[in-house]
């Protein structure tokens, strides 16, 4: 007979498995290989459908043949840009101490306290000391299919130094950022979100922890053992226990854009995605899933460990029957 294993469930990576604090991602680094002056961007996930397409990979066993893809749909109207955030350095670290607003909307009001006076563009010209500039841009989903009001304000990073930063701003204040201004067709980023929330799950399914058999006299949906040392409470925090699952804040890398295209009509399914509604404005297509809700922000960023390039596959048709 051979000897029994068991292995550990659930991947100690994602630990401890809590609640996320917001529904929008916090981003904690950002790539310093781009060359581009924008290193991110964010849209609203409407949902999940497939392309038709003809497999464009010279190592593919279906190289040049017609092949069934799932992509995920996120609109992505343009950003407007409020103002920016300063950083000096303080010890060994950079840390914000100022924002300068410019560009304001009554949107803003259901998020921010807005000032009784927005500040001159001009103030940038003082500025001494600096680290560190970043955009601070907001969402406008009342040009999305997002039935919502309120807009997400997010920082979002720039390539380059101190001088080009300010020199981009200056340049790009009064100007809406677009999804083509940051990413093309073919290119991946890193996408940053909050998962779907399922609530207080027990071991079982949280953890894919196998079932004990029916006979068990102290539950079959339970782990077999808390570890070596259980007593006066010293279970080992590696044992899969009952808890929260899914609202976490989760980072997938190199995710491939396939189409950019402000044609709403081109993929909007009759009878509109499920709770989310049809498309209105611009909308990338993204090979497989991304984590997280229909109507939630996903914020994009230039990838961290980019992969090598990989052919776009040729799109034949969009699938555009109902969802329900």
């Amino acid at each position: 007979m051979p000897s029994a294993r068991s292995p550990r469930h659930g991947s100690m990576q994602f630990w401890p498995r809590v609640r996320a604090k917001r529904p929008l991602a916090r981003v904690r680094s950002w790539t310093k290989t781009s060359k581009d002056p924008v290193l991110g961007f964010i849209g609203y996930k409407a949902g999940m459908t497939h392309i038709m397409a003809i497999n464009t990979r010279k190592t593919s066993t279906s190289k040049g043949e017609e092949i069934a893809i799932p992509v995920t749909v996120i609109e992505c109207p343009p950003l407007r840009i409020a103002g920016v955030r300063l950083y000096k350095k303080k010890y060994l670290n950079k840390q914000p101490f100022k924002d300068i607003l410019f560009r304001l909307d009554k949107s803003l009001s259901r998020i921010i306290n807005m000032p009784k006076k927005t500040h001159e563009f001009s103030q940038l010209n003082d500025i001494k000391d600096v680290v560190d500039v970043r955009l601070l841009v907001y969402t406008q989903p009342g040009l999305a299919g997002v039935s919502k009001k309120k807009p997400e304000l997010v920082e979002l990073a720039l390539n380059g130094t101190v001088d080009d930063k300010i020199a981009y701003i200056k340049e790009n204040h009064d100007k809406d950022i677009l999804i083509s201004n940051v990413f093309k067709e073919g290119d991946f980023f890193d996408a940053h979100s909050v998962t779907k929330g399922k609530g207080y799950q027990g071991s079982i399914k949280r953890f894919g922890v196998a079932l004990k058999v029916h006979k068990t006299e102290k539950g079959v949906r339970r782990v077999g053992t808390l570890g070596a040392w259980s007593g006066q409470g010293h279970t080992l925090y590696r044992v899969p226990h009952p808890g929260q699952m899914g609202y976490h804040l989760r980072t997938e890398y190199n995710k491939q854009i396939y189409k950019i295209s402000s044609k709403p009509e081109e993929v909007n399914p009759k009878g509109a995605f499920l709770n989310y509604g049809n498309i209105k404005s611009t909308y990338i297509l993204v090979a497989g899933s991304i984590a997280g809700a229909r109507k939630r922000a996903i914020i994009m960023t230039k990838p961290m460990r980019q992969h090598p390039p990989h052919p776009l596959p040729t799109i034949t048709e969009i699938n555009k029957e109902s969802k329900q």
